[in-house]
C-alpha cells in the first residue's frame, strides 16, 4: 500500500505537527461558518492506516486501540476522533457486519410477529460508557470526541429482518414494520441520550444509510412515515445535550433534504454519481453544512496530485463563506492507497 518515499510522510507529520487540534472550528463548520483555518472532516480510517501512521499495530484492548486512534487522528489534523461509545448493538443474526461486502437479506433475526415478540431487544442502559471519560483525559489541545452507533434507524431494521422482508411487510403487515421500527428508535433514542451527556462529547453522528444511486431504500412517503420521526428524536436528544448531531448516509436523498437540513446541523456521504460535492455545497450550504465529498472512487482512481488539486479548489470554493469541511465522500476504507488519502488532507493542512 505505501507507495510514496518517506519523505512525503516526514513533511506531512511536520506540517500537521504545528497543528494543535481545535474542537471550535468544527463547531464553526456545523454553524455554516468560516472555521480559523482549513477542517477536516472524516468518519472513519482503517486499521492499516492507524498502524502506518502511528507505528503501533493492532491492539487487542479496546482503550489501546481508541489510544492509537486518537494519535492517528491527531497526525492527520483532526480536530476530534469518533468512536463507538460502548459494545450496545442489536446482537442481530447477520454475520455481515465487517465484510467487504454484504447482502441486505441474510441471516435475519425475526420476519414476523411471534419472532418480533420473541426477540431479545438490548438495553442501552446496561452497557458500559466508560471508554469515554478515559479517552477523554488523553485528549491532545481542545480534542473533543464524536460519537457515532451501531448502525441507524433504517439500517438495524434492515439488518434484523432483511430488506425483502422489509419490503413485504410495508405492504402486508405496516403495524408490524411500525412496531420494529418504534423499537430500534427508542433503543437507539435512549443510546445517544447516554452517550452526549459526557462531557467529551463534542457532537454525535447519526450513521444511517438511506439510498441506492437512484433512490430511497424504501418509498418517500414511508421514510417520512417509519424513519424521519425517530430521526426527529434522535436529533432532539443530541441537541437538548447542547451539542450538534450530524446525518451520515449514503445514497440519492435528495427528496429527503429539507427534512436533513431540518434536523442536523451537518451532512455526510457524497458521491459524484449521485450529486458532486461542488453541486451539494452550492444547492445546500445555506441550510447546513457539506463535510467531506471528495468521491471514494476519485481518491481511489486518481492520481495523488489530481486529488490534491480537486482538494485544493473545494477549500477555495468555501473558503469565503464556510460551511465545508474536508474529506472523503464516505470513509477510508482498506483499499483507499495511503498516498491518495494523503495527497487529500495535505491540502488542508499545507494550506491552512
Amino acid at each position: 500500500m505505501k507507495t510514496f518515499d518517506d519523505d512525503f510522510i516526514t513533511n506531512f507529520k511536520r506540517y500537521s505537527k504545528n497543528r494543535v487540534p481545535e474542537f471550535d472550528n468544527l463547531l464553526k463548520v456545523l454553524a455554516r461558518q468560516k472555521p480559523d483555518r482549513y477542517t477536516l472532516f472524516e468518519f472513519f480510517l482503517n486499521d492499516e492506516l492507524e498502524t502506518f501512521l502511528t507505528g503501533i499495530p493492532t491492539p487487542t484492548d479496546t482503550i489501546d486501540y481508541l489510544t492509537r486512534r486518537v494519535e492517528a487522528f491527531s497526525i492527520c489534523g483532526y480536530d476530534y476522533i469518533t468512536m463507538h461509545p460502548c459494545d450496545f448493538s442489536f446482537n442481530s443474526k447477520s454475520t455481515n457486519h465487517g465484510k467487504k461486502s454484504r447482502s441486505a437479506n441474510d441471516d435475519v433475526s425475526f420476519s414476523d410477529r411471534d419472532g418480533f415478540l420473541e426477540f431479545e431487544w438490548p438495553n442501552a442502559e446496561d452497557h458500559d460508557y466508560s471508554r469515554l471519560e478515559k479517552i477523554a483525559k488523553i485528549l491532545p489541545g481542545n480534542m473533543k470526541i464524536i460519537v457515532y452507533g451501531p448502525g441507524g434507524v433504517l439500517e438495524n431494521v434492515i439488518d434484523l429482518v432483511g430488506y425483502d422482508n422489509l419490503c413485504f411487510m410495508l405492504a402486508d403487515d405496516p403495524e408490524l414494520v411500525q412496531m420494529v421500527f418504534d423499537k430500534v428508535g427508542s433503543c437507539l433514542v435512549k443510546f445517544y441520550e447516554i452517550s452526549v451527556a459526557y462531557p467529551g462529547v463534542g457532537a454525535a453522528i447519526s450513521n444511517d444509510d438511506w439510498g441506492f444511486f437512484s433512490q430511497t431504500m424504501i418509498s418517500t412517503e414511508d421514510m417520512k412515515k417509519y424513519v424521519l420521526p425517530l430521526h426527529q428524536k434522535i436529533s432532539d436528544v443530541i441537541h437538548n445535550s447542547g451539542k450538534p448531531a450530524i446525518l451520515h448516509s449514503c445514497g440519492q436523498v435528495d427528496k429527503m433534504m429539507p427534512d436533513i437540513c431540518r434536523l442536523y446541523e451537518g451532512k455526510h456521504s457524497y458521491e459524484d454519481k449521485i450529486l458532486p460535492v461542488e453541486n451539494a455545497y452550492d444547492q445546500y450550504h445555506d441550510n447546513i453544512a457539506i463535510l467531506g465529498g471528495i468521491d471514494l472512487d476519485f481518491v481511489c482512481r486518481k492520481t495523488p496530485q489530481e486529488i490534491y488539486e480537486r482538494s485544493c479548489r473545494m477549500l477555495k470554493k468555501t473558503e469565503a463563506k464556510g460551511g465545508y469541511a474536508l474529506g472523503s465522500g464516505n470513509s477510508i476504507p482498506y483499499y483507499v492507497p495511503f498516498d491518495n488519502y494523503l495527497a487529500m488532507i495535505s491540502a488542508a493542512i499545507v494550506n491552512s
